[in-house]
């Protein structure tokens, strides 16, 4: 991990599988796929591409790869490229194959742990696009600890419809419109058609573009990464120069684990609120912090909100898209102005070879109007915001940036369904009335399995123009382009015997977002009654990896990490509450 390395370079792990004479049969095996004698000398540098023909995000990625190639062949290096799987989650949502779209997380990280120790690389080029892929590779990269560099696909540009940028996003909302009346079905047809106009990762500030910056932010990336459209050719030439620096790194011997540090984390994190980046980030941030060995938790995250503005508002919190981020400045741009706020440690280290504080010399803001200053932010706290109470002892995540004002706070009798389908059928039925909060709940980490994002309800409501007064709650999650008072990542969940469990139809439930307060207003007696009745519910799953999977996963409040440290710990909490009855 960080400060481990010697100050010459280390020798090349590559040399396990081409030095010595008894790897005469490996040098065999590489000469089968073309090298040369000159190429066997050179340093193996892995070159991780999430490339599929199922993704938009991805389609383009052969070409980042091919250019990062380049790069590498130009620095002296000798690049080697394999592939990990990707899910896209907006192909994915409201249907069995979101189970999977978290839990993939785990094993991209794997398959990039396997393939990288299996084959004695000596650094690796990460090539994602879109939610679990970046940082499922940042958490296996961590793993090995290597020189590593990350290049994404770049973002989707908005599309256009009636004079306004549009997204994503913008379809899912139109379907609660047509549900509503709202809107015609050949407006919805047209919405349809020019939503996601190019490749790459989904426009606003989502899940994917919210990793991707971030891992800029934490000084994985080099400057551009998390907003240069993927069909910029400034893209190839940024991954050109990723190509060129990873062999740099190599030889002056920084690693991952010397950029992943406490320090380097809270500036992502500070940046993350900044943002009003997408909720999911809360998991994946706590998720990679686990496997660099970085202390972190929930309230971590609330003492950096508590003191950083929000100074962005994207899609799906406000008009903007990361094009515009892009001609802002980008996240250069951002952290130059926390920054000079003091709100950063500079002295961090990062994949250009310099501290943090000499990359943003030059950084400078150039729209105001997408990236505001500190001294007139959209918020005086972040656009993240963790909750606690009797609902929640362990926390849940809001998205507080893309919350109505009119929602921050809010008392209403809970309808309560047992899983996602019951719930979109009820919003779309139009049962469900203003001043109500929807409670979805068994979609947990365990009780999912898989914590499924719950994209479309909340944009049902959205789109039926509830979202300024009705909230959501689950024990699930929510994509990054989710807006209103949906609070996610409950904790303890349902399954686990989270007082989600014990909540009834028409229970008051008060959500105070700027108190960081969620509570079941029940008193402890009828609580207590309804426990003694609640048994744990059966797995959905028996079978196959989501059954691996629940039983080893670890709750939202811990990034819903699967590890050798994680599976006693989780069964030991389940058990605790097993005996004592429920969390506490």
């Amino acid at each position: 991990m960080a400060g481990d390395h010697a100050a010459a370079p280390a020798a090349r792990r590559s040399a396990a599988i081409k030095e010595g004479v008894e790897k005469a049969p490996h040098r065999s095996l590489l000469r089968a796929l073309g090298w040369t004698q000159e190429e066997m000398k050179r340093p193996l540098i892995g070159v991780v591409s999430a490339k599929s023909e199922l993704v938009a995000g991805h389609m383009q990625l052969g070409l980042v790869a091919e250019a990062v190639k380049a790069g590498v062949r130009d620095a002296g290096g000798m690049p080697v490229e394999f592939s990990v799987l990707g899910v896209c989650d907006g192909l994915a949502m409201n249907h069995r194959g979101m189970k999977f779209s978290l839990a993939s997380r785990e094993l991209i990280a794997d398959s990039l742990e396997s393939m990288v120790e299996a084959h004695a690389l000596d650094a690796i080029v990460l090539i994602p696009n879109c939610d679990k892929i970046t940082p499922g590779m940042i958490m296996g990269a961590a793993r090995v600890n290597l020189p590593t560099i990350l290049i994404s696909g770049g973002p989707m540009l908005a599309g256009r419809h009636d004079g306004q940028d549009i997204d994503l996003v913008t379809v899912f909302e139109a379907v609660g419109a047509v549900q509503a009346g709202l809107m015609s079905l050949e407006e919805l047809g047209m919405i349809e058609e020019s939503a996601c106009p190019t490749c790459g990762s989904c426009a606003g500030m989502f899940t994917a573009n919210s990793m991707n910056c971030l891992a800029e932010a934490i000084g994985l990336a080099l400057p551009g990464n998390g907003t240069i459209p993927a069909v910029y050719s400034a893209r190839l030439r940024l991954a050109k120069q990723a190509g060129m620096k990873i062999v740099e790194l190599l030889e002056r011997n920084i690693r991952i684990g010397d950029l992943i540090t406490p320090a380097s984390v809270r500036n992502a994190l500070t940046a993350d609120m900044a943002l009003g980046c997408s909720t999911n980030t809360v998991l994946h941030l706590t998720a990679i912090a686990h496997e660099a060995g970085v202390p972190f938790s929930l309230p971590d995250l609330d003492a950096v909100a508590a003191r950083t503005p929000q100074l962005c508002k994207l899609s799906p919190a406000g008009s903007h898209h990361a094009q515009d981020l892009d001609e802002a400045g980008g996240i250069q741009g951002v952290l130059r102005e926390l920054a000079d706020a003091g709100l950063l440690d500079t002295s961090v280290p990062t994949v250009t070879g310099r501290t943090l504080a000499e990359n943003l010399k030059s950084a400078r803001v150039r729209r105001r109007e997408v990236i505001r200053s500190v001294s007139d932010p959209y918020s005086r706290t972040g656009g993240l915001a963790v909750l606690w109470g009797n609902l929640a002892p362990d926390g849940a995540v809001v998205k507080a940036g893309a919350v109505d004002p009119a929602m921050l706070r809010h008392q209403g009798p809970a309808r309560v369904f047992d899983c996602e389908e019951e719930a979109v059928a009820a919003i779309m039925g139009r049962r469900i009335q203003p001043g109500e909060v929807v409670v979805i709940r068994y979609e947990g980490p365990r009780g999912g399995p898989g914590m499924r994002e719950m994209l479309t309800p909340t944009s049902a409501l959205a789109g039926m123009g509830l979202d300024r007064s009705v909230a959501l709650i689950t024990d699930g999650r929510f994509s990054g382009a989710t807006r209103g008072a949906a609070i996610g990542h409950v904790s303890p969940e349902a399954a686990e015997g989270g007082l989600m469990a014990l909540i009834e139809e028409g229970d008051p439930i008060a959500i105070d977002i700027p108190g960081r307060q969620l509570e079941l207003l029940v008193d402890a007696v009828e609580l207590e009654k309804r426990r003694r009745h609640w048994t744990p519910p059966s797995p959905r799953e028996t079978r196959g990896y989501l059954a691996r999977y629940a039983a080893a996963v670890s709750s939202a409040a811990r990034g819903a990490v699967v590890s050798a440290a994680a599976q006693p710990a989780v069964a030991a909490a389940a058990g605790t509450r097993a005996r004592e009855g429920g969390a506490a």
